[in-house]
């Protein structure tokens, strides 16, 4: 087992802890040893599990500000030195009637107080960001526990059930840091304050509810110190705690389910601005001569990206990510079990620990390298379905060689003025291409991996409560596996009999447990097995363990359930606004511009745009370009948006990536078409609905599934 102490040393060394002892008198000038500043900033250390003392964290704090403050101090003077040399003194400072030798101070009142103003920023940002860091991490470690606490009572149940004693359950949610994360690490400290200080782990309990970040989980161990204290019985308690922990893990996704509908009424709103915005500007230019141009490029090219990644770190702030890799490690004890993570090439396993021992272990690491790098060779689509991201490894180098040999035979626009003569074919060179290149691999490897890996869960709560009802009938668990390999058909079958073979030929049923976990290193399913191999090794007859894990598991099911539902509107909710921006865009450029451009807006003395008419400076080609590219990069933005809100994964907005800019590069195409022949509006809006009715139709219904069109996916896990 391996136990960490009271945290991360986040900060140290020679230097930072001189620079904490010079600035140590400043420290004890400005605070009070015993204020509420520095009590808060202590208690947020010990709950970001930072071994610092909180004088010297604050005098480093001290020191790093001030640093930050005189650079930007002897900045600022320089700055206010150049406005007084290049624009001079403004004219109404200190106009009234002074003595000669104050007025002439007013040039280095000037430099001196622009330099206070650089230098208070720089210290304040230099201390506010170090002291803001325990800060944070102690947000981040709240948010861990409260996702995890659920199924972390779950486990100390399971274990409970078992026959454990309190002490050993302790010991056990100690040891589970691989699963359990920050749950885990709050345990570690009280195993910790009990075996090195001496403490009876009753007062270990108390002080730990007192540090933990997590006001649920304080709550959790005043409770069960109350237990412990009245020698009540800790299943019973450890029972209704599972319960009433399960229903607030319900409650909370609702309440985040609730806030990403708002989130996504927002989107649809915001994602409209720069679209009002270019056609106030389109008009201003035609109506009025007046040059537009840079605004429209800034609205393009800045404010549409720039929207889209404020909305994600937004989201970001709300969305429940998955909590761990989803391995299950061995203890110290079990060097003999060794987890295959990784890229094997990079990752030979056990032979690592004994080379530059000797030549022999060496030759052997050479060797399996080159026996992975063959395995890969031999099936590369096998292995970029297990790494999906290492596709990009071959699809960037191949763009880059596709770019550069257009550059070189001279297919690619390199110019403004070329991009706008032939707007598709720049376009597709320079975005199309490389995005096909990249995506659409990237997207189908990734989404092979979700169902490779995920698919095992289709039918797990249903196989568990079979374990649990054969375990009942007096079977062990390995009986119990065969017998539901034998009864049940899918993915979870097949490995139940594959991990009944193992211990046929001489492998520990725990160990087969978590080469079956650790092959789809799912959190949600690392949770469940590290569950059941623990309780099996302490009685054969672990019926309400398993039933406790088919419960927990069906509640996973409903969240999972309730997420795919309501994320599925938010995900219709965006395309469609994506669709309906794409549809007014192309609209605007085929029954606005040409028209207005063409028309003689002068009347007697002229135009404002120009003595001979109206047209503006802008040419219409231009604004094709313009419009294209804005409609591109919304689609994009809006993909990875959705594929954020859907799984809470950047990457699975890949898909919808891929299609959405299909989408928009058919419609512009027809667009220029249209333009160009003289072709109506009225196939346009029948394209535009042809494609956006169905998809609302469909995903309305919620009839577009994993195996439909790409537009859902697999969800994630918790």
């Amino acid at each position: 087992m391996s136990l960490d102490t009271r945290g991360d040393k986040q900060v140290g060394g020679m230097g930072e802890s001189a620079l904490g002892d010079a600035f140590y008198p400043l420290f004890e000038w400005l605070f009070d040893p015993d204020g509420d500043f520095v009590s808060g900033v202590e208690s947020k250390l010990a709950e970001a599990r930072m071994a610092d003392n909180v004088e010297m964290f604050l005098s480093r704090a001290l020191a790093v500000g001030s640093i930050a403050g005189l650079a930007l101090w002897l900045l600022g003077m320089f700055v206010g030195y150049l406005f007084v040399q290049l624009v001079g003194v403004p004219e109404g400072i200190l106009t009234f009637n002074l003595p000669d030798y104050i007025t002439a101070l007013k040039t280095p009142a000037i430099i001196i107080f622009s330099g206070l103003i650089f230098g208070s920023i720089g210290f304040l940002i230099g201390f506010g960001s170090l002291v803001s860091i325990p800060y944070f991490r102690s947000g981040a470690r709240e948010r861990e526990i409260n996702v995890l606490l659920s199924d972390s009572i779950s486990f100390m149940y399971a274990l409970s059930v078992g026959g454990m004693n309190q002490l050993e359950i302790l010991e056990a949610m100690a040891k589970a840091d691989d699963t359990y994360g920050e749950v885990a690490k709050e345990f570690q400290s009280i195993v910790l304050e009990t075996d090195y200080f001496d403490t009876d782990y009753r007062t270990a309990i108390r002080n730990q509810a007192l540090e933990t970040p997590s006001d649920e989980l304080s709550q959790f161990l005043t409770d069960m110190l109350s237990i412990v204290n009245s020698g009540g019985d800790m299943t019973d308690f450890l029972e209704d705690q599972k319960d009433k922990h399960m229903r607030t893990a319900k409650q909370e996704q609702q309440k985040l389910l609730d806030t990403l509908e708002l989130f996504g009424e927002m989107y649809m709103t915001l994602s409209l601005f720069p679209l009002l915005l270019i056609i106030i500007l389109v008009i201003m230019d035609l109506m009025q001569g007046g040059n537009q141009e840079q605004l429209l490029l800034g609205t393009v090219y800045g404010l549409i990206p720039l929207i889209g990644v404020g909305f994600l770190v937004l989201v970001s702030t709300v969305t429940q990510d998955s909590i761990g890799d989803g391995y299950l490690r061995p203890d110290s004890e079990e060097e003999e079990f060794q987890v295959d993570e990784g890229i094997g090439v990079f990752n030979p396993g056990l032979v690592e620990q004994y080379t530059g021992e000797r030549t022999i272990f060496d030759r052997i690491k050479r060797r399996e390298g080159t026996y992975e790098l063959m395995e890969i060779l031999r099936a590369p689509h096998l292995f970029f379905r297990d790494h999906p991201l290492m596709v990009l490894i071959v699809t960037v180098p191949l763009t880059v060689l596709v770019l550069v040999g257009a550059v070189a035979t001279g297919n690619a626009p390199l110019s403004v003025e070329a991009m706008e003569n032939n707007v598709i074919y720049g376009t597709v060179v320079w975005v199309y291409v490389p995005l096909y290149l990249n995506l659409l691999p990237l997207g189908v490897f990734y989404e092979w991996n979700v169902r490779s890996r995920r698919g095992v869960l289709g039918n797990f709560s249903e196989n568990l409560r079979k374990l649990a009802s054969a375990n009942d009938t007096g079977m062990t668990l390995l009986e119990s596996i065969k017998v539901v390999s034998e009864t049940s058909s899918g993915k979870l079958a097949d490995e139940f009999e594959a991990m009944h073979a193992k211990v046929n030929y001489g492998t520990n049923l725990k160990d087969a447990l978590r080469e079956f976990n650790n092959k789809y290193h799912i959190p949600r399913l690392a949770r469940t097995v590290k569950l059941i191999s623990e309780a099996q090794e302490t009685s054969s007859q672990i019926q309400d363990v398993l039933s406790t894990a088919a419960q927990s598991s069906e509640n996973q099911d409903d969240i999972d359930r309730e997420r795919k539902s309501r994320t599925r509107m938010q995900t219709v909710i965006i395309i469609m606004t994506y669709l309906t921006l794409l549809g007014v865009m192309a609209l605007l450029r085929v029954q606005f511009i040409d028209v207005i451009g063409g028309l003689d807006l002068s009347s007697g003395g002229g135009a404002p745009g120009g003595p001979g008419g109206g047209g503006g400076s802008i040419s219409p080609e231009r604004m094709s370009m313009l419009f294209f590219h804005a409609v591109t990069l919304q689609a994009i933005i809006s993909s990875f948006i959705a594929g954020y809100i859907r799984n809470v994964e950047l990457i699975s907005g890949v898909k919808y990536a891929v299609i959405l800019s299909t989408i928009a590069l058919i419609v512009w195409v027809t667009v220029e078409q249209m333009t160009s022949g003289g072709g109506d509006e009225a196939a346009l809006l029948l394209l535009v609905g042809s494609v956006g009715r169905p998809l609302w139709d469909r995903l309305e219904r919620g009839s577009v599934s994993d195996s439909g069109n790409g537009l859902a996916s697999t969800e994630p896990d918790g």
